[in-house]
């Protein structure tokens, strides 16, 4: 029989404007066929809502009410993707009919790990009902609470998509995936079949806010700014000794652990330098911690984008990196079709975390499901 379309949704921390919308063939375990896939812009007055509340988030820290703010951002959040959703379909000449699910990881806005004596908590804002019944087909969100009610750092989710990908190129234990977001995180799949996976440190969101702050855009395009400066090499090295960098995992972290008042004094151009080469520092670090450490690295989100990232890899974690693309993943659809991935998992009850990706005792299934129908049973 063959496996049912799935469309996954993605929208990151570091909030680039767009929402990542892919359609992946599967039965949750394998990758029957690769989709269509874009990047939709949100509506232009949306971006900066989320920024506030992302903001409004940080002050709240899980302290008290939920913040009002949340209520209108996850109904735009899901209104606009819904609409995306609906018109990606109209597009690529697919139906409600031809989809089993909607993977909606909806929006991050606040993620705490999990301490010694009290469990993490995560806040996504989507309404995965109302998506549902806009669209006339099963929608699985919310991916992340079970997990972390486990006892689960609740991230990263990508692993056990990260092996599916990994096993379709015939990868060996040598060759891990690094995805750079607004956090880096690696997953290793070891020679007995066991994905590992941890947030290695920041990625993407320093970086990005450093550039907003000193008013040169909403990034470092190509590494440009990062290429005219110099590395702090005296306060890299003090950073290397933040102790969340030779922590065993699984961990994790939210997009604020780690934040641009790293570089803080520095000239917008040694900043961005050393903001660069300490993320790939503490990707090297990470790659100390697994059981056998890969020599090469295949790189998707964001930051794949950044030969400056890419080189800083290189030499500062010891590895060989290269684009997604090298080896035939689209780099772009990655966390959206992991999305699709994980929702057709959890339509079938399959596990989405394991003990070690994210520190479940066991291998755990996730995600709510909303509006099931015939094609997604």
């Amino acid at each position: 029989m063959t496996s049912p379309w799935s469309i996954g949704l993605m929208t990151g921390t570091v909030l680039d404007g767009n929402i990542d919308i892919a359609a992946l063939r599967s039965d949750g375990e394998t990758i029957a066929e690769f989709g269509p896939w874009r990047l939709a812009p949100y509506p232009a007055d949306l971006k900066p809502l989320l920024q506030e509340t992302l903001r409004v988030a940080a002050d709240w820290g899980f302290e008290g009410p939920e913040p009002e703010i949340f209520r209108e951002a996850e109904e735009r959040v899901t209104q606009a993707q819904s609409e995306a959703v609906a018109a990606f379909l109209d597009d690529f000449g697919l139906t409600p009919a031809d989809v089993a699910a909607v993977g909606f990881h909806g929006q991050t806005v606040l993620h705490r790990a999990p301490e010694p004596g009290r469990h993490g908590r995560t806040r996504q804002l989507g309404d995965g009902r109302a998506m549902a019944d806009r669209l006339g087909i099963a929608v699985v969100n919310d991916f992340r609470s079970a997990d972390m009610a486990a006892g689960g750092q609740g991230a990263p989710l990508s692993a056990i998509y990260h092996a599916a990908l990994l096993k379709r190129i015939g990868a060996d234990p040598s060759t891990a995936v690094l995805n750079l977001g607004g956090v880096a995180n690696i997953t290793f799949v070891d020679a007995d079949g066991r994905p590992h996976a941890f947030d290695t440190g920041p990625a993407n969101a320093p970086l990005n806010d450093w550039i907003v702050d000193h008013g040169l855009g909403d990034m470092d395009r190509d590494g440009r700014i990062a290429a005219s400066g110099a590395v702090d090499e005296t306060r890299l090295a003090q950073l290397l000794e933040h102790p969340y960098l030779v922590a065993p995992y699984p961990k994790s972290l939210d997009r604020n652990s780690f934040t641009s008042a790293m570089a803080k004094g520095l000239s917008a151009a040694d900043g961005a330098a050393t903001l660069t080469a300490f993320s790939a520092a503490a990707v090297g670090r990470g790659l100390d911690l697994l059981p056998s450490r890969p020599t090469r690295l295949v790189v998707c989100g964001g930051g794949r984008r950044n030969p400056r990232m890419l080189e800083a890899l290189g030499h500062r974690a010891g590895v060989e990196a290269m684009s997604a693309e090298t080896v035939g993943w689209r780099g772009d659809a990655i966390e959206a079709e992991c999305f699709a991935f994980l929702a057709a998992r959890s339509l079938r009850g399959l596990p989405i975390s394991f003990p070690l990706t994210t520190g479940v005792p066991a291998p755990l299934a996730g995600g709510v499901c909303h509006g099931l129908t015939e094609n997604a049973r």
